[in-house]
């Protein structure tokens, strides 16, 4: 069956801006932690954030993490999001759990070729099913089945998996796979990933995104050239996540 990401943060860090406010400032204040904490969290700590994302004291925003669950998304795309070495990761196995009836994403570029195309690649998909089938049969069924039958399976099968970053390193991962000349697909898991941090802390992801809303883009001739309209994307998503706040 085809599927579509689906990202959903389930945990992050108590307050963390205030959490974010609390590191940067006990760096530099004479007062006990006690007294310094209680005054952060009476405090609107936007302006402050703000500022210490401008100075680039960033080691504080380490201190916030979010964990999201992800799913409907191609092995594919899991060789592509562990490269981002900063952070945790638990996937699906596919040793200890059958893939006799895989779940697969369609790359949108074939279903752009039509109804044809699709029902070719759907074909595929359960002649895949079938090979793996056989293998799991072949090999007696069970754990040490599934470990080889699996090198069987494409790119296009589904995996789930829960991933934690702190707040540096999920902005370092929206510069880079929000931009429009990253791979589509975890580029729209990025995005769907940014819209749900903002929502719980949009005064530290407020300036987040590709390069190219700081800035010249770092793609050089390569640009797709709609810094534009990414900006205005990036915005609208913050004016949501305010708006949900209040």
């Amino acid at each position: 069956m085809k599927v579509s990401p689906k990202v959903t943060l389930i945990r992050y860090t108590t307050d963390p801006e205030a959490t974010v406010a609390l590191a940067a400032k006990l760096c530099y204040s004479e007062s006990e932690l006690p007294e310094l904490t209680e005054n952060i969290l009476a405090k609107d700590n936007s302006k402050f954030i703000s500022k210490l994302i401008e100075m680039g004291h960033l080691s504080p925003i380490e201190h916030a993490s979010f964990t999201f669950t992800i799913e409907g998304v191609s092995r594919s795309f899991l060789a592509q999001i562990t490269r981002h070495r900063i952070a945790s990761f638990s996937v699906r196995s596919q040793r200890y759990v059958s893939e006799d009836s895989f779940n697969f994403v369609i790359p949108p570029a074939i279903e752009d070729l039509g109804a044809a195309a699709v029902a070719r690649f759907k074909g595929q998909m359960d002649t895949i099913m079938d090979w793996y089938r056989d293998w799991q049969a072949a090999l007696g069924r069970g754990e040490k089945s599934n470990e080889d039958a699996r090198f069987i399976l494409p790119n296009a099968c589904e995996t789930k998996m829960v991933v934690t970053m702190n707040a540096r390193e999920l902005m370092h991962f929206f510069e880079l796979r929000c931009c429009n000349r990253a791979q589509w697909e975890i580029r729209n898991v990025a995005w769907l990933m940014f819209e749900e941090a903002l929502k719980v802390a949009p005064n530290l992801f407020k300036e987040c995104g590709p390069g190219c809303l700081r800035g010249a883009c770092p793609e050089g001739n390569k640009s797709c050239g709609k810094a534009k309209e990414v900006a205005i994307k990036r915005d609208e998503l913050l004016k949501k996540a305010k708006g949900a706040k209040k």
